[in-house]
């Protein structure tokens, strides 16, 4: 067994366990947004199986295709979801999940039925912008682009509401936090995992999302202000270690506060 079909095969399980954890909360609570994140963790599991059994197997169009979809159109975007029922409420949130519901099976649709160009090598994984044209790529870039934008500035504007001793809910939608410390270091810490992508591809993916951040205005209290990220980008090779991995990405994140980016 390879590192990558061992990593593949732990975010599986991974997922697979928050998704039961999430299920359970959710019924048991009925809260909304707990159904998102399940769906969110179900798709997140998918596209892992997809992942793994590709990488055990061989890349074929089929699997690609579900990763595709799942890992890197719609699993964000439910996630996204249940950010949006935190802070805004169920009422947005429901209009929400009726456009999501929309767009996630028009997405399926396209990428299920796109033509793709050129063939798969079954040894090395293939690239959505090789393989498909315009349209599926175009879901790929809003589902994983704003979705997670967000979730980003979901998170910022939770930390300052609560800093400031007000609730981090927006408009009339009523949220109620124990403890700040705890809700603001939460909120604050973000990690992303670009399972396969190209050192280039997650680079770019970086710096656009730093500029987005850096380019987003929030107003508080009758102040306006910006806010900014530093991400640091780290490259796993089959031979590294966890602690291995865990090290480098700590060390480029030191580097990339140290350089303000």
């Amino acid at each position: 067994m390879t590192v990558d079909v061992a990593l593949a095969a732990a975010a599986t399980l991974i997922a697979t366990v928050f998704a039961i954890s999430t299920f359970d909360r959710w019924s048991r609570r009925r809260r909304p947004h707990e159904a998102a994140w399940t769906i969110s963790l179900v798709l997140f599991a998918v596209g892992s199986a997809a992942l793994w059994w590709a990488e055990a197997r061989g890349w074929s169009l089929a699997s690609f295709r579900v990763f595709y979809l799942a890992g890197a159109i719609l699993n964000v975007p439910w996630l996204a979801l249940g950010t949006v029922y935190l802070l805004a409420g169920r009422t947005v949130g429901d209009r929400i999940r009726t456009w999501l519901i929309g767009l996630s099976g028009a997405a399926a649709g396209v990428v299920f039925t796109a033509p793709t160009n050129g063939a798969i090598m079954p040894d090395d994984m293939p690239k959505g912008s090789e393989i498909f044209d315009a349209a599926p790529r175009a879901f790929a870039a809003v589902g994983s682009g704003v979705a997670a934008l967000v979730i980003i500035i979901g998170a910022l504007w939770s930390i300052a509401r609560v800093v400031h001793g007000r609730t981090p809910a927006v408009g009339s939608a009523t949220r109620h936090v124990v403890s700040v410390s705890r809700h603001a270091w939460a909120n604050g810490l973000i990690a992303i995992g670009l399972v396969s992508s190209r050192d280039q591809q997650a680079q770019i993916w970086a710096e656009r999302m730093r500029r987005e951040i850096a380019s987003s205005v929030i107003a508080l209290q009758g102040r306006r202000f910006s806010v900014t990220v530093s991400i640091g980008v780290a490259e796993a090779d089959p031979q590294d270690s966890w602690e291995t991995l865990l090290d480098n990405a700590f060390h480029v994140l030191r580097i990339s506060e140290e350089q303000g980016n």
